[in-house]
């Protein structure tokens, strides 16, 4: 520390020693206590001075070491502080930098969807003249090659589906967007339908590429982003909602539910379907869970392992059973799933399986919100056969689920309330013989015919009749014709016939 330092810190003040040192407050008042000619014993430059100065200077370099070590202590702690913050600030600083975190992350959110949603606007045409379509207000049945819907409107004209653009007005939800999931969005977008609501939280591997739907350029994103720019460009007139996080939490339950109830076509309605397009049972639980205490609809589906079979199942609450009612022997046993994975191993997977369980899935989403063809209750499908089982299964009045067995009785009073329908039986028409056509009943058998089929009656048990009996076989009445003999041996008669 310099001497100007210590000046105005009051260490050192004014005086300058002779031979340069400075003098303190200390070596004023010794040289005041001196007698008054000792400072002029000797000449300027004496012994006396010079050993008065000496002292001085070796009291202020005492002074100055001192001043150092202490300042120097300071400035070492001061820096330990401020390295090593008190628990306290820490602590008082863990929140903020949270919710700053949190904040952060919610912005990187915003700003990656605003993103998406101007790529897919430029992409549709919207910004630099790309090569998308622009969105159609209402569909039209007009066979042109510039309408998206004239092959899908055609089903009307054809008798099968009664309104179509009924399509329009339903919400989906598809929880997993995989191999199953990813093809069954692609199929409703290319349909029509008013909206999706996709849930989900892996992200893109090139693992994937093996099935349908996924680029290998989208490989990092999240599934449901990428699902999501990829489904817009193939249909702008469907409306798409993305949550990209695990619904098994607590957390994220509640807000999964809540998008169920009031996620709607408009905002605040139930959503029409919830399809389940998920890998793992606990998944499908919690799927089970917020249907039946929501009385939502939904349909289930499913790949095995083995990837050469799989299966659909439509669950309404209460009237059929859920998936808790008969549950697979892996959930029955209490058995975590995952203790039965193996490092290294993984799940076959087969694009053809996983898009014809997508297909017979979609199809039965069509016909369950058009009201057309029999809506299956449980469709299976084995690959190595080819067959496809199907049945339909009634709720467990001793259900785990305590929900559902609460949706039980509200659909036994829904039943009960319900106006009976009496079954009249049609009484059969007389067809006459004349009528306006001019066609006459001719009967096969003549009358003798039915005379003569009289015979005996077999002995039949009471309330069975016949309609004729055998008739009774009569001898041939052929008069006999006697011959003479005349003698004549059987070679005379063979000549004369000869000679004739």
């Amino acid at each position: 520390m310099t001497r100007a330092l210590l000046r105005r810190r009051g260490k050192l003040k004014g005086l300058v020693f002779p031979g340069g040192g400075t003098m303190t407050a200390t070596h004023r008042k010794r040289r005041a206590e001196r007698p008054a000619g000792a400072a002029e014993t000797g000449s300027p430059g004496g012994a006396g001075r010079a050993s008065s100065g000496l002292c001085a200077r070796k009291a202020a370099a005492r002074c100055l070491l001192t001043y150092r070590s202490r300042a120097q202590q300071a400035n070492s702690v001061g820096r330990r502080r401020r390295r090593r913050p008190g628990l306290g600030a820490l602590a008082a600083g863990v929140p903020a930098m949270a919710e700053s975190v949190e904040r952060l992350q919610q912005r990187v959110e915003e700003l990656e969807r605003e993103l998406a949603q101007e790529r897919s606007r430029r992409a549709l045409g919207g910004g630099d003249g790309g090569g998308g379509r622009a969105r159609i207000e209402k569909m039209s049945p007009e066979v042109v090659d510039s309408n998206p819907y004239s092959r899908l409107m055609a089903l009307k004209r054809m008798g099968i589906v009664s309104d179509y653009e009924k399509i329009r007005t339903f919400a989906v939800a598809i929880v997993g967007v995989g191999g199953v999931g990813s093809v069954t969005a692609e199929m409703l977008t290319r349909c029509g339908i008013g909206k999706l609501l996709l849930f989900d939280y892996d992200k893109v591997e090139l693992a994937n590429m093996n099935r349908l739907f996924f680029q290998p350029h989208q490989a990092g994103l999240s599934k449901v982003q990428a699902a999501e720019h990829t489904l817009r460009n193939i249909n702008p007139d469907v409306l798409f909602e993305v949550h990209n996080y695990n619904i098994t939490t607590v957390e994220n339950f509640e807000h999964f539910m809540n998008r169920i109830s009031n996620g709607g076509l408009e905002e605040g309605k139930p959503v029409d379907l919830v399809l389940s397009c998920v890998d793992n049972f606990e998944a499908r639980m919690t799927i089970n869970t917020a249907c039946n205490e929501l009385g939502q609809t939904w349909m289930e589906s499913g790949v095995s392992e083995n990837a050469v079979s799989g299966h659909i199942q439509l669950i309404i609450p209460g009237e059929s059973a859920c998936f808790a009612c008969a549950p697979p022997l892996v959930v029955a046993a209490n058995i975590d799933e995952k203790t039965l994975k193996r490092e290294g191993v993984c799940a076959a997977s087969l694009p053809t399986t996983m898009g014809v369980v997508a297909g017979i899935l979609v199809q039965n989403v069509l016909k369950f919100l058009l009201n057309f063809g029999t809506v299956s209750f449980y469709l299976g499908y084995n690959a190595m056969q080819d067959f496809f089982p199907t049945m339909s299964m009634k709720p467990n009045p001793q259900c785990d689920d305590r929900n559902c067995r609460k949706q039980q009785e509200e659909y036994k009073k829904k039943v009960a309330a319900l106006p009976t329908q009496e079954v009249v039986q049609e009484e059969e028409e007389i067809i006459h013989d004349d009528n306006e056509w001019g066609i006459e009943l001719v009967s096969e058998v003549s009358e003798e015919e039915l005379k003569n089929s009289s015979g005996p009656i077999p002995d039949l048990p009471e309330g069975i009749t016949v309609a004729y009996t055998v008739p009774q076989k009569q001898e041939d009445s052929v008069p006999e014709v006697t011959v003479e003999d005349s003698g004549e041996s059987l070679e005379d008669l063979m000549a004369k016939m000869k000679n004739m």
